[in-house]
């Protein structure tokens, strides 16, 4: 799977929450400053040829719809972030976001308690 660019993936992020959209249903949903039409139109179709987004044609429009997971991409992102900031390190990525983000120890052990019963 691609990684996408920042810009592409705020366009992922609000046809991830619609479901299914027009280019001016994506814009609305984009927080400020709101992009251009054609700029939204124009990284929709790169989503789509990196194989992100497809589309059914409705009267003159489209309506874009992803085809791939948030879920799958996240999975993606995350194990790219692990890999290559973290050598592959579970146990440092999470002292590294313990140390420079003060979380709290509650937190942790809550985190623990929630994994240990979906074992």
């Amino acid at each position: 799977m691609k990684q996408l660019t920042k810009a592409e993936e705020e366009i992922m992020q609000a046809l991830w929450q619609l479901k299914k959209a027009n280019v001016k249903s994506v814009i609305e949903v984009l927080s400020e400053p709101k992009p251009a039409y054609n700029t939204v139109s124009t990284i929709i179709r790169i989503l789509e040829s990196k194989g992100f987004v497809d589309y059914k044609k409705e009267g003159k429009g489209h309506t874009y719809f992803p085809i791939v997971a948030k879920e799958a991409y996240s999975n993606q992102s995350i194990n790219k972030l692990l890999d290559n900031y973290f050598q592959g390190s579970f146990k440092s990525m999470v002292s590294f976001f313990v140390k420079k983000n003060d979380v709290d120890v509650n937190d942790i052990e809550s985190l623990l308690n929630e994994i240990n019963k979906e074992k």
